[in-house]
């Protein structure tokens, strides 16, 4: 029996998280359909992956599932009110609701946002000749745009990343008991910050700034239905996960690729408008997002297996965006890929709300960034995050100059 058979995503350790790629091709190639010691089965192919993805009888909701793993907590409650883990009608009419948060006048106005915290950040950091790419750009980044789109003062910027790291952090396969305190703290106290935030703006409708949600949010309807004051607590946490780790993980990992990639990097600095592809292919290669989740609602056949209904399925993004039968030598990162259809931002009716928002992001970010500093290198060695779901860097040390 191949040793990959033992494979369990329940038990997964350091080495898994440092570099999955290897472990995720021999499953892709020998046991596609791998199932965990719970049962749960792990999608690795991406025709598999798009399958689950589109399939109007796979479920997101996760109240059994969380209330038999978090128990009666913060955690279930944020994670069985917000958006990402409910089915239709609940989904349709939420997801409609915040939808107006992400019009395209919305999003134009965050344009301009992003070019002016870009531009400031950067000659912040050019002062400076080492900085660390995650604490002092990264996750400065997605801090003051989402802190723009939700009125969040000052005083709690700083704990932005923290409260993201922690709640996302208790989706692991794995979670420590400290792990699920550190959860349900983060829950709870930004819940109480933006419950304050969110009685303000009721009150003050027209006091919001250029970029901001909250409004849309709060008065925003459908068919009548408005978000009550629980959900939108909860989609507002939603939000700042959705939006922090990914983007803070977006710019990291891109740019770790480019100083692995030096012939990449020198591609982009000579033409400068392969910005957009460049991002696809770090999406791709490196996605922030590295494993999605769903329950058979019905059988469902894959051709090469039947999944039986009540089984929980775990989607291998990052196997799928590697697999040799949608992307031609996958492994290579290459900013000038084309029909470079990864599933990043998933697909079907979850696909991410935000997703334009992120890749404006990414191509303003990363552009003005190598353009400022066309000479930067590493500077010492990186450290991963702790997490397997999601996939970025800790510390990610470079030289600017």
């Amino acid at each position: 029996m191949s040793e990959i058979a033992h494979f369990d995503l329940n038990a997964i350790g350091a080495e898994f998280i440092e570099n999955p790629y290897p472990t995720l091709a021999t499953l892709r190639h020998e046991r596609p359909a791998h199932y965990n010691s719970d049962g749960s089965v792990f999608l690795t192919r991406y025709e598999d992956c798009l399958a689950v993805y589109r399939s109007r009888d796979m479920l997101s909701d996760k109240t059994e599932y969380f209330g038999e793993k978090f128990g009666k907590c913060p955690l279930l409650e944020h994670h069985t009110t917000s958006l990402i883990f409910n089915d239709p009608p609940y989904h349709t009419v939420v997801r409609k609701l915040i939808s107006g948060a992400f019009t395209p006048r919305k999003l134009r106005e965050m344009e301009q946002l992003i070019h002016d915290i870009v531009d400031r950040l950067l000659d912040d950091i050019a002062e400076r000749d080492e900085i660390d790419m995650v604490a002092d750009f990264g996750m400065v980044l997605p801090t003051e745009i989402i802190s723009f789109m939700l009125g969040i003062p000052e005083e709690y910027r700083k704990k932005l990343r923290s409260f993201s790291i922690s709640i996302l952090g208790a989706l692991d396969p794995v979670v420590s008991e400290q792990g699920m305190m550190a959860g349900n703290q983060a829950v709870s106290e930004f819940s109480h910050v933006l419950n304050d935030l969110i009685n303000h703006r009721r009150a003050n409708p027209d006091g919001a700034q250029q970029g901001e949600v909250l409004e849309s949010l709060i008065f925003g309807e459908h068919e009548g239905r408005i978000l009550t004051q629980e959900e939108l607590i909860q989609n507002c946490i939603f939000i700042l996960n959705a939006g922090h780790e990914t983007t803070t993980s977006l710019v990291s990992n891109s740019v770790g690729l480019f100083l692995n990639n030096p012939m990449q990097h020198r591609r982009l600095l000579e033409d400068r408008n392969l910005i957009a592809t460049a991002v696809e292919e770090c999406l791709r290669v490196e996605s922030p997002l590295q494993i999605g989740n769903r329950q058979a609602g019905e059988d469902i056949d894959l051709g090469h297996h039947t999944i039986k209904k009540g089984t929980y399925i775990h989607t291998s993004i990052a196997g799928a965006n590697r697999d040799p039968r949608q992307f031609e030598n996958p492994d290579k990162f290459d900013i000038t890929r084309r029909h470079n259809k990864h599933i990043a931002f998933i697909t079907g009716i979850h696909v991410c709300l935000g997703a334009t928002l992120a890749r404006m992001e990414g191509r303003i970010a990363l552009g003005k960034l190598f353009e400022r500093f066309p000479k930067m290198v590493a500077n010492g060695p990186a450290a991963r995050l702790p997490l397997a779901r999601f996939r970025g860097f800790s510390h990610l040390p470079v030289k600017l100059h």
